[in-house]
């Protein structure tokens, strides 16, 4: 009868692995947490997740930089319509028959005021 021989050399025995502690806070101040497999798997999902945390950041710097502008652009409007009511305002005063008359009279243009009401014109067919 043959015996077989089983070839001990290339059993590879696996450390279990530290549950305590004590162990844990040794691994993560020594660093050799982070040679595992479990961590060098997780990488491409921590890299989403800094990915992601950098989209977050910039969207909302690029929102209160259009918040800003908006304001801006509010306050800028409100000075505009401001500033066409007075102008509006200046005008309607300038236009009035007493200010016309006034102004032809101090620039000298030699106008004379109409004493004879407007007569209308009839075109019969």
């Amino acid at each position: 009868m043959i015996q077989e021989k089983e070839n001990i050399e290339f059993i590879v025995e696996k450390p279990e692995p530290k549950s305590s502690k004590k162990g844990v806070m040794r691994e993560l101040i020594d660093g050799s947490v982070l040679n595992r497999e479990a961590v060098v798997r997780q990488l491409p999902f921590v890299l989403f997740l800094t990915l992601l945390a950098f989209f977050y950041i910039g969207n909302r710097y690029h929102a209160e930089r259009l918040v800003r502008k908006s304001n801006d652009l509010h306050r800028e409007l409100r000075d505009y319509r401001a500033q066409a009511i007075t102008i509006s305002a200046e005008l309607m005063h300038i236009s009035r028959q007493s200010e016309v008359l006034k102004l032809v009279r101090q620039k000298e243009l030699g106008l004379v005021e109409s004493t004879e009401p407007p007569k209308k014109l009839v075109i019969k067919r």
